[in-house]
């Protein structure tokens, strides 16, 4: 008859090589599991790229095959082809005429933007301001831009001023509101503890109220980057005698739809590497936030 000692080791005999199995067999499960998500991120990496430039392909195809299938004359609308080689041999004056544009847009995005950090900064700390002066705001942003800029030509002229405040009107009021609910969506939790360590309004400030609205702060500023360009633009519709808006006026009166179309094309890349700068800033300044995947 077998002894309990004896049993026992069998026991202990059998069961600890399956174990190692059964550990092997997870590991191996976990590798697996790991390949699969590394080779599922690829896959999404790959396809962020390739889907915007096959829409990008497909797009110009089917606008050629529009213009050639119905036979549109080319002052109405012209094919792709035709709108590259004007890109190519006008380009010495669309940049020309891009660069005060940009000066613009860029000047107008940064007093836009000071200037509702700001009054946000104030309009958090004095409820009083905010209460009389925000339904200004309000209304003032109601205005069409098309409406405010022969206003601002007639008090500032026909310089670079007029398109550059045009360019802080649009990019002051989504910076405000955002910027002011930044600063008031703080955890209460975290506001009660700067209040037991006796922090000032200034720690507060800089060290609470200041990161917490650096997300919302980024948000309104990517929208800024594209609407100032287009405050820039709509400026220069107005008693301009360069800039992309005034070629853009140019041509259209001119018939000249190819010329039209390259402008266009240029201002709107200059939109998107305006946005794209601000969003890697955001990559670099708002570090603790997640990705959103997007």
């Amino acid at each position: 008859m077998t002894s309990t000692t004896d049993l026992t080791a069998a026991e202990a005999g059998v069961n600890v090589p399956s174990l190692d199995i059964g550990m092997s067999g997870s590991q191996a499960d976990i590798a697996a599991a790991e390949a699969a998500y590394a080779k599922q991120k690829y896959r999404e990496k790959w396809r962020r790229r390739l889907l915007p430039a096959a829409g990008i392909v497909a797009t110009l195809g089917v606008w050629a095959a529009l213009v050639y299938i119905l036979k549109v004359p080319p002052f109405i609308a012209p094919s792709p082809s035709l709108v590259a080689a004007t890109l190519y041999a006008k380009f010495g004056l669309l940049m020309s005429n891009l660069a005060p544009t940009a000066i613009e847009a860029v000047s107008g995005f940064l007093l836009g933007n000071v200037t509702a950090i700001v009054i946000a900064t104030t309009f958090v700390h004095k409820k009083i301001i905010e209460e009389a002066f925000f339904p200004i705001v309000v209304i003032i942003n109601t205005i069409p831009v098309v409406a405010k800029a022969p206003i601002l030509v007639l008090l500032l002229g026909n310089g670079m001023e007029p398109k550059i405040a045009i360019a802080a009107l649009i990019c002051f009021f989504p910076t405000l509101v955002n910027m002011v609910r930044g600063l008031e969506a703080v955890n209460p939790q975290a506001m009660e503890l700067m209040r037991v360590l006796s922090a000032s309004k200034t720690e507060v400030f800089f060290k609470l109220r200041l990161f917490n609205s650096l997300p919302y702060l980024f948000s309104a500023l990517k929208i800024s980057a594209s609407t100032s360009v287009i405050g820039a633009i709509v400026g220069e519709w107005i008693g301009s005698t360069n800039g992309i808006g005034a070629l853009i006026i140019q041509a259209t009166y001119a018939f000249d739809s190819a010329l039209l179309y390259a402008t266009v094309i240029v201002g709107s890349c200059f939109s998107m590497l305006f946005f794209l700068v601000i969003t890697m800033a955001e990559r670099l300044v708002v570090r603790w936030q997640a990705p959103t995947g997007h």
